[in-house]
């Protein structure tokens, strides 16, 4: 193994990190902001919209 292999496998495993995490956040984010939408429109009486 050479330097630059090494240097691909840590930009390799960044850039899978970070698509993880950004796939996490959004997969618990969406439902969240749903969900809160809702629960104003029940118990407040808010729009969805606003």
């Amino acid at each position: 193994m050479d330097l630059g292999n090494i240097g691909m496998m840590i930009l390799m495993v960044i850039g899978g990190l970070t698509g993880l995490v950004t796939t996490i956040a959004i997969s618990l984010g969406l439902p969240a902001v749903i969900i809160w939408k809702l629960y104003r429109r029940i118990v407040k009486g808010i729009p969805f919209t606003q």
